[in-house]
């Protein structure tokens, strides 16, 4: 067999010290480059680089087997529709039928503000109920109106008053899902007070408001399509 000759120890100690410093060069960023020099180092010629999916986001990242929080839902912008539902209060303030026992006629809006209920009576001594938003500490009112008006996806344009306690609010929003007054709207006589929808239905049953009564959409909705102008509201 023929012998191959031995390189010299100089040419040895060069290759592996060349050997080494490549290897540890491209070791540091995962990856030996395969052929002679890996062979020496591993002795494996083999790539050693796991190669990973291109992410474009942490959604599409790979996790590993376990619970995952479900994802946000979208806000919903689309205008809402009688019995279309959306968030809710307390169960307390959701809108149910009960045991009425004054003497307000029937088709009377009855508005207790200390205990943030809306009562529409009905005939045989009972009432609608509804969870509502009153006026916060300084706003508080109390006294005789009758609807005036009644409004639908109504526009709204802050009164002077407002304007001077909150200058960064717009001279006048149109109507739609982000507008303050919600839904309907029903004004009383003519004060600047209304009761009216909202877009923050976790303000019901506080006492949050400029001294207007809020409503969840859906419950102004079906307030609205039950009275008519000249319905007498009693606010206490």
């Amino acid at each position: 067999m023929r012998r191959v000759p031995a390189l010299p120890v100089a040419a040895c100690l060069a290759l592996s010290v060349l050997a080494l410093s490549a290897g540890g060069a491209v070791a540091a960023n995962g990856e030996l480059g395969g052929g002679f020099i890996e062979l020496l180092l591993t002795g494996s010629a083999g790539p050693t680089k796991l190669s990973r999916p291109a992410m474009s986001s942490p959604i599409e990242a790979v996790q590993a087997p376990g619970p995952t929080a479900a994802p946000d839902a979208a806000p919903q912008i689309a205008a809402l529709t009688p019995g279309e539902p959306e968030s809710e209060p307390a169960a307390e303030f959701r809108r149910q039928e009960v045991d009425y026992s004054g003497r307000e006629a029937p088709g009377t809006i009855v508005i207790d503000t200390p205990q943030k209920f809306l009562f529409l009576v009905e005939p045989g001594g009972r009432a609608i109920r509804y969870g509502v938003g009153v006026g916060r500490p300084g706003f508080e009112w109390s006294g005789v109106k009758t609807i005036s008006r009644k409004a639908e996806w109504p526009g709204w344009t802050p009164p002077p008053q407002m304007m001077l306690r909150r200058p960064d609010l717009p001279a006048h929003m149109d109507g739609g899902p982000d507008n303050p007054l919600g839904a309907r709207a029903l004004y009383l006589g003519s004060s600047m007070y209304r009761i009216h929808g909202t877009n923050e239905p976790e303000t019901i049953g506080r006492d949050v408001s400029s001294g207007c009564i809020r409503m969840m959409n859906e419950d102004v909705i079906d307030l609205y399509n039950r009275v008519r102008v000249g319905t007498k509201v009693i606010v206490i």
